[in-house]
């Protein structure tokens, strides 16, 4: 990647770190107790919504079976509506068999397990408690009492004011860098149908094959295809670095070369990858 790289990725998490922080008088000082207290608050939260969530009924979802639709235009119109501007909705018959196959589950579920919902909370925020002190700009980590206080979305007032100039200063940074890559993109002279071949980001990569044609097939549920498969004709890989199957594509660069094109793709694991192939072609399609 030339200008969608990793450090530009990480940039990227750094533009929201205010987001979802409130500022709390007590977050000066190391206070056991108050921890304690913030903790039970939001683990209390956490449960209230997982068992919203758990106990919620998927008969909903048929309820749109058989409903009378309304074309928009004359709906707020104020026209007179007539039956050729309604039409009446019916529920494929593999998505009603789906949505019946899960109120089966719901059904048979047990009852909400609140102990093991807290256990996977105290999990997840001792992540949290790691994380947060390693993503934050050192000067900001210095200034903070309590790291688990932090976690929890409690900062001090000056903390609160440094991470805010802080998300600024890295989203100009990150905006400069995609304003050069956008202008980078429009120089390629690539027609649209091309980049629309490429329509893959937050699609999971599930397999990947290679010789003489480079194939990638995704699973595109995470994403805003139904694409599935990619073939690049003429396939000379250039760069393969990190786990790609298992991987979900995050950001795609595509440049011009004299037979063909010169593909560059970060995807998203533990660790990241990068991908570069050259082709000669470019096929995307629907198994």
């Amino acid at each position: 990647m030339k200008y969608l790289t990793k450090e530009w990725y990480e940039t990227c998490q750094q533009t929201g770190l205010h987001f979802g922080m409130r500022v709390h008088k007590g977050a000066t000082l190391l206070d056991e107790a108050l921890f304690q207290r913030l903790y039970k608050r939001k683990e209390k939260e956490h449960v209230k919504l997982q068992r919203d969530v758990y106990n919620t009924d998927p008969r909903f979802m048929l309820e749109h079976d058989g409903q009378v639709m309304t074309r928009v235009d004359k709906a707020f119109s104020g026209e007179e509506v007539t039956e050729e501007d309604q039409l009446v909705y019916h529920m494929p018959p593999e998505e009603r068999a789906h949505i019946e196959t899960l109120i089966a589950e719901y059904d048979a579920r047990p009852a909400f397990d609140e102990k093991q919902c807290k256990d996977e909370y105290a999990e997840a925020m001792e992540w949290n408690f790691k994380y947060q002190a390693e993503r934050l700009p050192s000067e900001i980590f210095r200034k903070i009492a309590d790291i688990r206080v932090f976690a929890l979305g409690y900062c001090t007032r000056e903390v609160m004011q440094q991470l805010k100039k802080k998300s600024a200063e890295y989203t100009k940074e990150m905006e400069v860098v995609l304003q050069e890559y956008r202008d980078a993109m429009v120089k390629q002279d690539i027609p649209a149908d091309v980049h629309l071949k490429l329509q893959f980001h937050d699609c999971k990569v599930t397999d990947l094959l290679t010789g003489d044609e480079l194939v990638l097939r995704f699973d595109t549920r995470g994403g805003f295809t139904e694409i599935n498969k990619l073939t690049l004709t003429d396939a000379e890989m250039l760069k393969q670095e990190g786990k790609i199957v298992g991987s979900y594509w995050l950001y795609d660069e595509l440049y011009r070369i004299d037979n063909g094109y010169e593909l560059h793709v970060l995807l998203n694991g533990e660790p990241m990858s990068e991908l570069i192939v050259r082709c000669t072609d470019i096929v995307a399609e629907i198994e």
